[in-house]
This record gives C-alpha cells, sequence and structure tokens, in this order.
C-alpha cells in the first residue's frame, strides 16, 4: 500500500493544513524548539558498596529535538512509555529540575525565552488532577482566579470564570462537588476539564498537556482531544501527549510527533506521516489504528538482546531518513525564518495580576477553611479525637486519691506521662489525613507562578490552630477536672497550655518532615518515632534523667517533651500534700510513704524544675515559632530540590 491506510489517513488530510493555511493568512504566534537535548547522571550499584555506588553514568533523556508549530495547531506527540514525551513537554516549559545538563534553546515568536519567562508563556496540564475534593466546579474556579487576577473586580471574575466553564461545557454542573475516590462528585473527563479551565483563566496562548486522556474511556477520550482541537483553532497552540488515541482522532491533529528513545523519530502533518512512512517501505495496514502500528514500528523490544539490537537498529534507520528527509528541512527552515522575522508579535505572556503575598495568604486560608468545613466527619474527628482518648483515661484511672498506697503519685505520673505523648500524636494524625492534597496543590499551582509553596503551608497552620485549640479546651476541660487534678482554675490553664502546645508542636513537626518527604506513610512512622524517642529521653518519667547517659542528658534538652513534662508535674505536685494509707506499718506501706508532700516528689525526681518553671513553659513555647520557621524553610528547599526558584 502507497499512501494509503485505513479510512482516518485519508480523513485527515484536510486536518492537517488548517494551521498552515491560517499562517499563511496573517502572521501568528510561533513556538520553535531547536536542538534540545537532556542528560541526566545516575548511581549504579548497591547502595550499602560505597566505591561503586559513587560511581555515576550519564542517562540520554532527550537528543537533539527539533520541531515548529504555530497558533491554530494542536500537536500530538507519540511514543511508548519512557520515549521522552513528558520530558519533552518539561524541557518547553522551562521545568527541568537541572539544567546543567540540558542543551538547546525554546524560542517563541522568534525570540529565545529567559528562565524566569517560561511560566508566564506556557500553561502547563499535568497527567494528574490536582484539585480540591469538597469544593464546588466553580469555588475551585473562582479561587484560582483570585489568586490570579486579585486587581479585577469581583464582578469582572464571575464573567471571567463563566466565560471560561461554558468554553469547556461545565456550565451545567458549576454547583457540583469535584469529589474523590472516597466519596463520589465528578467523571474523570469532567475532572481534566476543570484542570484545563483552570490554566484557561490566564487566557494563555500556548498550552502543553501530560496525557490528557488517561485513565479515561474511549469516547471520554475523544471528546477531551476534540475540545483541545477547538481550543487551538480559536488562535492558540496546544500541544498534547498521548499514549493510545484511537484511530479517530488522526484528523484532530494539526502536527503529529512520534518519540523514541529521547529522539523525535518523525514530525509533521499526518499526510507528511502516511508519505514518510511509505516511502521508508512501512505502510500502514488496512483497519489499523495508525497510531498503534507506528508507535510500535518505532519502539525498541527490550524483550531479548537480540530484538533490542534488531528494533534499536530500525528506529536508527528511520531516524536517520527523517533527517535527511525534506520534512524535516522544512522545519529547520521554519525555524531559522521566524527567528529572522522582526514583524512577528512579541512574546505571548498570560494575563496575569499577581496580587500581594498578604491577599494570597487570605485567599488560600479561605479556599482550605471552605474545603475542609464540608467535611463533617472529618471536623467531628479533629474537635473530639482527644476527647474519646480522655474517655479511655478518665473510666481507666477514675478519681485520683492523695493517698500514696493507693497510688497517689503512681497515678499522676502516668497521667502526666499520657498528656505529654498523646497530643502531639493526635496532631501528627491530623497533619497526615489533610496536608497532602494542600501540598499536592501548591506544587503544581507554585509551578503556575500563582504563589510560593510556603504559603500554602502557613495559610495551613492558620486554618488548624482554631481547630487545635478547641480540640484541645475539651480535652483538658474533662480530663482535668473529672480525673480531680489539683483543684485551681491558674493551674488548669496551664495544663491546658502545655497540652495544647505539645499538640500543635505535634502537627509543625509534621509539616517539617512533610516538607521534604513525599510519602505521608513514611512521615508518619518517622514522626511516631520522634515523639517515642522524645517521651522516653526528654520526660524523665520512664527513667530518671540524672541516671542517663550524658549523651541522652544533653539529647534531652533538644526535646520539647522535657519541657512540657517538667511543667506539667510541677504544676500538680507543687503544693500538693498526700496521706499514708492510716495505721499499716507493713513494709509496702513504708516504701510507699517516702512522701508526704509533692515538692519532696518533685525535688528528687525533677531537681531544680519548680525553679525553672517559667523558663520551661517560654522555652515550651518557643518551640511553635522555631517549628513553624524551619517548616517554611523545609518547603523553600524542596522547591529548590523540584528545580523551582
Amino acid at each position: 500500500m502507497s499512501g494509503r491506510g485505513s479510512p482516518a489517513l485519508e480523513r485527515s488530510s484536510s486536518g492537517g493544513q488548517t494551521g498552515e493555511v491560517k499562517a499563511a493568512a496573517q502572521l501568528s504566534d510561533t513556538i520553535s524548539v531547536q536542538g534540545v537535548s537532556y542528560a541526566v547522571r545516575e548511581r549504579v550499584g548497591p547502595w550499602w558498596n560505597v566505591s561503586v555506588y559513587h560511581k555515576k553514568w550519564t542517562r540520554q533523556i532527550l537528543k537533539d529535538v527539533s520541531f515548529h508549530i504555530e497558533s491554530g495547531q494542536i500537536m500530538g506527540i507519540l511514543g511508548n512509555s519512557g520515549s521522552g514525551k513528558t520530558t519533552l513537554l518539561d524541557a518547553i516549559s522551562g521545568r527541568l529540575g537541572h539544567k546543567d545538563n540540558f542543551f538547546g534553546e525554546v524560542y517563541v515568536n522568534g525570540r529565545q525565552l529567559k528562565k524566569e519567562q517560561f511560566r508566564d508563556c506556557f500553561s502547563y496540564v499535568p497527567q494528574s488532577d490536582t484539585l480540591l475534593s469538597f469544593l464546588t466546579i466553580q469555588e475551585s474556579l473562582t479561587y484560582t482566579a483570585l489568586l490570579t487576577l486579585q486587581k479585577s473586580s469581583n464582578n469582572f471574575i464571575k464573567k471571567k470564570v463563566d466565560a471560561v466553564m461554558a468554553e469547556l461545557s461545565l456550565s451545567h454542573i458549576a454547583d457540583k462537588i469535584i469529589g474523590s475516590r472516597i466519596f463520589v462528585g465528578i467523571s474523570g473527563g469532567e475532572r481534566r476539564r476543570v484542570s484545563i479551565a483552570a490554566q484557561l483563566l490566564q487566557d494563555p496562548k500556548v498550552m502543553l498537556l501530560d496525557e490528557p486522556t488517561t485513565g479515561l474511556d474511549c469516547l471520554t477520550a475523544n471528546q477531551i482531544v476534540s475540545l483541545l482541537s477547538e481550543l487551538a483553532h480559536r488562535d492558540r497552540i496546544v500541544i498534547i501527549t498521548i499514549h493510545q488515541p484511537r484511530s479517530e482522532l488522526f484528523r484532530l491533529f494539526d502536527k503529529i510527533a512520534i518519540m523514541s528513545f529521547g529522539e523525535m523519530v518523525f514530525c509533521g502533518n499526518p499526510m507528511e506521516m502516511i508519505t514518510f512512512f511509505s516511502g521508508c517501505g512501512y505502510s500502514c495496514p488496512e483497519q489499523s489504528n495508525p497510531f498503534d502500528f507506528y508507535v510500535d514500528l518505532t519502539s525498541v523490544d527490550t524483550r531479548s538482546k537480540e530484538r533490542e539490537l534488531e528494533t534499536y537498529s530500525r528506529v536508527q534507520v528511520i531516524v536517520s531518513a527523517y533527517k535527511n528527509s525534506e520534512i524535516f528541512s522544512k522545519v529547520l527552515s521554519a525555524i531559522e525564518r521566524s527567528k529572522c522575522m522582526k514583524e512577528l508579535p512579541p512574546i505571548p505572556f498570560k494575563n496575569k495580576d499577581s496580587p500581594s503575598a498578604f491577599y494570597k495568604l487570605w485567599i488560600l486560608l479561605r479556599r482550605t477553611t471552605r474545603n475542609f468545613s464540608r467535611d463533617k466527619m472529618g471536623i467531628i474527628m479533629r474537635l473530639l479525637q482527644n476527647l474519646l482518648f480522655g474517655l479511655f483515661i478518665a473510666f481507666f484511672l477514675l478519681r485520683l486519691r492523695n493517698d500514696l498506697v493507693k497510688g497517689a503519685v503512681q497515678d499522676r505520673v502516668g497521667l502526666v506521662y499520657q498528656c505529654v505523648s498523646a497530643p502531639p500524636y493526635t496532631g501528627m494524625l491530623n497533619a497526615v489525613a489533610l496536608f497532602p492534597p494542600l501540598r499536592a496543590i501548591s506544587d503544581q499551582e507554585s509551578k503556575d507562578g500563582l504563589y510560593k509553596k510556603w504559603h500554602m503551608l502557613l495559610a495551613y497552620i492558620v486554618h488548624f490552630l482554631p481547630f487545635s485549640v478547641i480540640s484541645m479546651a475539651i480535652f483538658s476541660t474533662f480530663i482535668y477536672w473529672t480525673a480531680g487534678l489539683y483543684p485551681d482554675a491558674s493551674r488548669f490553664g496551664i495544663f491546658f497550655a502545655v497540652v495544647l502546645a505539645s499538640h500543635v508542636i505535634g502537627e509543625l513537626l509534621t509539616l517539617v518532615i512533610l516538607g521534604v518527604v513525599q510519602n505521608p506513610n513514611i512521615v508518619q512512622s518517622g514522626v511516631v518515632l520522634l515523639n517515642s524517642a522524645g517521651v522516653i529521653v526528654g520526660t524523665g518519667l520512664v527513667r530518671t534523667i540524672e541516671e542517663m547517659p550524658t549523651p541522652f542528658k544533653i539529647l534531652s534538652y533538644l526535646t520539647f517533651q522535657k519541657y512540657s513534662s517538667e511543667v506539667l508535674i510541677v504544676n500538680e505536685f507543687y503544693g500538693l500534700n498526700f496521706t499514708c494509707g492510716g495505721a499499716n506499718s507493713s513494709t509496702a506501706v513504708n516504701a510507699a510513704c517516702i512522701f508526704s508532700h509533692g515538692i519532696q516528689f518533685i525535688d528528687k525526681h525533677f531537681p531544680g524544675a519548680s525553679s525553672r518553671f517559667r523558663i520551661d513553659f517560654l522555652i515550651l513555647y518557643a518551640f511553635l515559632p522555631g517549628l513553624a520557621l524551619i517548616a517554611v524553610l523545609s518547603f523553600k528547599i524542596r522547591e529548590r530540590i523540584t528545580g523551582r526558584q
């Protein structure tokens, strides 16, 4: 078969010419990618073998990739997994983390982009949708618009959101909750359209989408690609990566690029692709999906060394034929022509009227609060989780007594131990459950330049503080007066302040680790270990600090549990008097009755704690701003690690 294949191939000829006719009629925006190469250095060998593990080798991800596209066109980048499709989008959008191994140029309207211009020129829709589950579609888009177009009036923002929803056929479901895996919301295709709509709010002229059809059924995938084609033909440039498109989509693409092992095997309009591969001796069989056929043809089979060498050689022959073809010559000519055309329009930056940092924090706080306020069960658990723990302790201890024989000291020490160790753990549970979705959306929106990642962190901290205060107030009121701790209002206030600080410190410590560790399960395990180690080393309730080895003594001063336990011990035992079980003079009773006053217990087990009471309290609360600052720094470090500044 020469030049003919499936019916979709024949229908594609008109689709591939749309952008070219438009470009000839008037000046349009252009993107030229020339000689883009990218390599990464990787460690090999087992990590425990230092001499081998430190040797590095370089893996080529992209190799001399060039193409040219103009407004009004949509380009599909095809290729099997690992062919470099996503990395190419990252290179085009300036999102590659390691710049040292990147070579090549990206030109927009004949002008080479500077580092800080990439994110303001390109809109990028990643493969996974990062949306807040409890917001409606309209709310989600409105908050995004407020973060982008703050200086515009509310009426303008509403009209803008309504227009974008109408353009993406979302108006009829504007008030539906987005949902998640746990509860039903909008469909996968609708979620993808919401992600696209969030980018359209800034009127981008260039849109990059990574695998927009992943996880969607065939009909929905076709609808998404048809929608993107319509967006492109409204004077935009749309570039998408796509894995296994149906043959019906063939006619929708103005340009098709095929990649293999980081190299551009072909790039041109659909009819050029038919002609090129037929000229290489690979005509698409009748009734075959041309996408599947050509991607399989240009893939490297790694199942065996023989197959890998054979298929790689075939790919190299096709690449060589493409580089020597007239199609590729036209690409290079178009790139050089666009670089020399002075009359081309300026770089088409997105419309962005960035608000102040304080206003961004306010919007993020409002959005976070609105999202979590609809999770009724989540709110109930956040407020009552500590009370449920307190109920168990209260039923276990009942009322504390002053009789030494009946465990007056032991029961109080056990209660203090629980009040030191449990509140940080519940704070950790809150952060692990609630913050990762916010972190995911901040990763995406910070790359879009809407705000810094630590802005979301501060908004979350401000959001959870009132819940912490209410939750710990409920717990403290119940456990303090039910168990019968020292009956004094001022001492109750100190008890509440200490358990509140411990709870907040636990949540802040978790946020610090979440700033640099992606996996919430690892974070949870890490914080549990840190909290347990702090209780053992710092409280002196398991083993007195005076009896600890010197390294552990020094380490105890770095734990917040040392200061919270000393304050609670002094707060409860100072001024307390004990009785000693009547006239019984058995050995057991005599052993139990070594303390008649609480101050004696403090001096023996926590020497000097009474004089350090205020200092301990202040140091405990100094952990709060200290950990908040470290959390901000951890998110700044994370920005650097992920290649964002």
